[in-house]
């Protein structure tokens, strides 16, 4: 019986994609792989039990995720298990003799360090070299990632493997009961243009607000712009541009959305927009697809990949073609129409069964030439 650690101390500390991915990964392979011992690697704090599917075991850590002595500390408290292998969800995998395989979500920090603090640059640029050599194999998100790693970390393309993430099955669009509940609740009317993230420079908010004051600006009864999410990294800068712009009574902020009112903030809105810089992969426009709401994104790195001939796909250096393309959806019933229809396609594509699939069989290659 192999012996295969699952690093899920993240899980603790965040919510968000990786969360997502590693939760995922932790449902479904039970039933993929009835053959190996599990380890889940749990945050010492962390009082739940993810590792509650069979041939899984919890084992609590004292070593938190993104310690500048991470690599070593945890090493050390993974040793006696005597894994065969370790994989790192959050990329940084520790010393020890097991074999290797992490996820690398995206290069953010290589391709736009402008927009991540000074000690958040720090630390990814220290340790992405040695995370990339230490590895036996990587995976990413989406065929975009695998690109900008081989070429920009000089990685054999061999090495890396694109394996597209799922969705939940909660996403699904809400019946009217759900949705007129939520939306008096978060005092909404119903269809807002929705954005859906981090409140941070890569998401490209400030595009998004200016994009929306062009718009304002020639239709006064424009629906107002819902952004929901939480806050990130130089959030600051956001919200002095919608006072700048005279926008405080046209934008509507809702900071840390319970999960189970996702489906309900998705199927409230006309059109949901991702003007990302950047994004690994990107889970709203796939969630908003998958709930039936039509979507404009930017047409940079993996969000082509997520959204396919499904969304509409802009500059996201230009507030113009933003505006352009949200003008289209809200005002074309019929192109919206067939957005959605095409989205509801489009979401299908992505299981979580098939991710944990492929997930496994780079175990089993990596393990199979140990």
């Amino acid at each position: 019986m192999v012996r295969i650690g699952l690093d899920a101390r993240l899980t603790y500390y965040r919510r968000g994609g990786i969360t997502e991915y590693i939760e995922a990964l932790l449902r479904e392979i039970p039933s993929l792989d009835r053959s190996n011992e599990y380890f889940v690697l749990h945050s010492r704090k962390d009082r739940r039990n993810l590792a509650s599917g069979r041939g899984q075991r919890k084992i609590a850590c004292w070593t938190p995720p993104h310690h500048r002595i991470e690599r070593l500390a945890l090493g050390m408290e993974v040793l006696p298990l005597r894994l065969d292998l370790l994989h790192s969800p959050d990329f940084i995998p520790p010393h020890g003799p097991q074999r290797s395989v992490i996820t690398l979500h995206d290069l953010t920090f290589l391709r736009y360090p402008e927009f991540l603090t000074f000690e958040s640059r720090r630390y990814y640029n220290n340790q992405i070299a040695a995370a990339v050599q230490r590895a036996d194999h990587i995976m990413v998100d989406s065929e975009a990632t695998r690109e900008d790693v081989i070429a920009m970390l000089d990685v054999p393309e061999e090495k890396v493997t694109s394996i597209l993430l799922g969705i939940s099955e909660r996403f699904r669009p809400a019946d009217e009961a759900t949705i007129t509940d939520f939306l008096t609740r978060n005092q909404l009317p119903r269809g807002y243009i929705l954005f859906v993230g981090t409140f941070e420079p890569r998401k490209n908010l400030k595009g998004l607000l200016q994009a929306y004051r062009q718009m304002l600006s020639n239709q006064p009864d424009l629906p107002p712009l819902v952004i929901a999410g939480q806050r990130g990294w130089l959030y600051e800068e956001i919200y002095a541009l919608v006072v700048e712009l005279s926008l405080s009574d046209h934008v509507l902020w809702i900071e840390n959305v319970a999960p189970s009112d996702l489906p309900s903030l998705y199927s409230g809105a006309s059109v949901l927009c991702l003007p990302s810089f950047y994004e690994g992969f990107g889970f709203p426009p796939l969630e908003a697809m998958a709930c039936g709401t039509p979507t404009v994104v930017a047409n940079r790195a993996s969000l082509p990949e997520v959204v396919g001939d499904a969304g509409l796909l802009i500059d996201p250096d230009s507030a113009a073609s933003i505006a352009e393309a949200l003008g289209r959806v809200l005002t074309d019933p019929a192109l919206a129409s067939e957005l959605r229809e095409r989205g509801f396609r489009q979401a299908s594509l992505f299981q979580w069964q098939e991710t944990a699939r492929q997930v496994l069989t780079v175990y089993n290659n990596v393990l199979e030439v140990s």
